[in-house]
């Protein structure tokens, strides 16, 4: 009866220092998560969602004194293979034969969905908890991030109760509709750390073609280039100038971001008109897409956000008056 009972009290006091460590304000969760996703080790494999598309992705999340390795393979289609150490970013093509070195940008990929510091979030969303449900067979906490503008989407996220870890983030359009989702479907967190688990799965052979797609880092006061109209929360985060077609000069790159949300805006001398882009809207996926021709330059602005906030960065674009 003693045994039972010690064996009951230490249960009960591990509950205890168990519920001390789980936020219990949403924003407070928020930091939980974007820390798990940089912090823990953890692999498994996720699924995502766009309309009819599903693709499947094994991952594996390494952490070494500080430093960050991350191996993502796609498990769907042609073989594809991302691995990234702390900024530097290889993708690894074998079926092409070719090989693309770029650098961690402000596009934020799964399940480091959220940026480092989230309490700005709060400026541009209402947050909120939602419900507790179960996903890969942990416990989940909902947290529900509603715009407060009709310039960005909402986010609905569930993190693992016990280590914080993003299980599940579903992108919701304005009508409430879901537009796309991450999912784990299996998870190990926790796992000890095994450099070869990011390690390439291709040797790159001297036949495969190398593409640098870092770009050189620019202010935008020195790019000729103005962009007149702002929205409320977004920052610009990106300023590169990056090579482009060879017969049609470089590209001006610029990002600005919520730390969610994120717009890309691309400048580069407009193509003959025969076969090139067509000014206006467009999608892929996710991504709504918006072009027009400036002073013989094609403007193209991407993002993951209502077409009006593209519409409104697109019209504020203007060549520099010298």
């Amino acid at each position: 009866m003693k045994h039972l009972f010690c064996v009951l009290m230490a249960f009960f006091a591990w509950c205890s220092v168990a519920s001390a460590q789980v936020p219990t304000d949403p924003l407070s969760w928020l930091g939980r998560i974007s820390s798990a996703a940089h912090k823990l080790n953890y692999t498994g494999t996720f699924i995502y969602q766009n309309g009819k598309s599903v693709e499947t992705s094994r991952i594996a999340h390494l952490v070494d004194g500080g430093a960050e390795y991350e191996k993502l393979e796609a498990l769907d289609g042609s073989p594809r293979e991302v691995v990234r150490s702390n900024e530097e970013v290889q993708c690894f093509l074998p079926d092409q034969k070719l090989l693309i070195v770029d650098q961690s940008s402000a596009r934020r990929s799964f399940p480091a969905r959220l940026p480092t510091s989230p309490n700005l979030l709060a400026e541009n969303y209402r947050i909120r908890k939602g419900e507790v449900v179960r996903i890969a067979g942990l416990e989940s906490q909902q947290i529900i991030l509603e715009p407060k503008d009709d310039m960005r989407f909402g986010h609905h996220f569930w993190a693992d109760v016990a280590s914080g870890l993003l299980l599940r983030a579903r992108l919701i359009g304005e009508k409430g509709e879901s537009i796309e989702q991450f999912a784990f479907n299996e998870v190990q967190i926790g796992a000890p750390f095994d450099k070869e688990k990011v390690k390439p799965s291709f040797v790159r052979a001297a036949d495969w073609r190398v593409v640098n797609a870092r770009g050189n880092e620019v202010r935008v006061e020195d790019t000729g280039w103005v962009f007149k109209n702002t929205i409320p929360g977004f920052r610009q985060v990106v300023s590169v100038v990056r090579q482009a077609r060879k017969s049609r000069g470089d590209a001006y790159h610029v990002v600005f971001s919520d730390g969610l949300a994120a717009i890309s805006v691309f400048i580069e001398p407009a193509a003959p008109a025969k076969g090139s882009p067509q000014s206006g809207m467009s999608t892929s996926g996710a991504v709504n897409i918006f072009r027009r021709t400036v002073s013989d330059h094609l403007i193209t602005v991407l993002g993951e956000v209502p077409s009006q906030a593209l519409v409104r960065i697109a019209d504020g674009v203007e060549m520099r008056k010298r």
